[in-house]
């Protein structure tokens, strides 16, 4: 049996989960100050449709149906999700291949909206 190694203090470059929090947030308003309103919105309009559905979705699937176009900058669709997600609209289900070909298949969220939000919208 193979045990793991436990340091008794923090070594250099250890990841700080206060320090990745602070650093998230920070590049999420960053992205979200500087997405072009029209995107902003039709974003905004496409992930609340999708919500209505109740079915598992990811950003290729709002490109897909036509409803958004790919941002000026990837960053953008961390910002619009994690506004949906801050606001109810929606809610993690689990991960999956990204449909994107421009990520060539990474790791990306996939979301459902919320039972809430569709009996808001009903």
């Amino acid at each position: 049996m193979t045990q793991q190694l436990q340091l008794p203090i923090a070594a250099h470059g250890t990841v700080s989960p206060a320090a990745a929090e602070t650093a998230k947030a920070d590049g999420i308003a960053r992205a979200t100050a500087n997405t072009p309103p029209n995107w902003a919105t039709a974003c905004r309009g496409a992930i609340e449709l999708m919500a209505r559905r109740g079915v598992p979705f990811q950003a290729a699937d709002l490109i897909a149906e036509g409803l958004v176009d790919e941002p000026d900058h990837p960053a953008r669709w961390g910002a619009a999700f994690n506004g949906a997600a801050r606001a109810g609209v929606i809610e993690e289900a689990g991960y999956v291949r990204s449909k994107r070909a421009t990520v060539h298949g990474s790791i990306c969220k996939q979301w459902t909206g919320t039972a809430d939000f569709r009996r808001r919208v009903a």
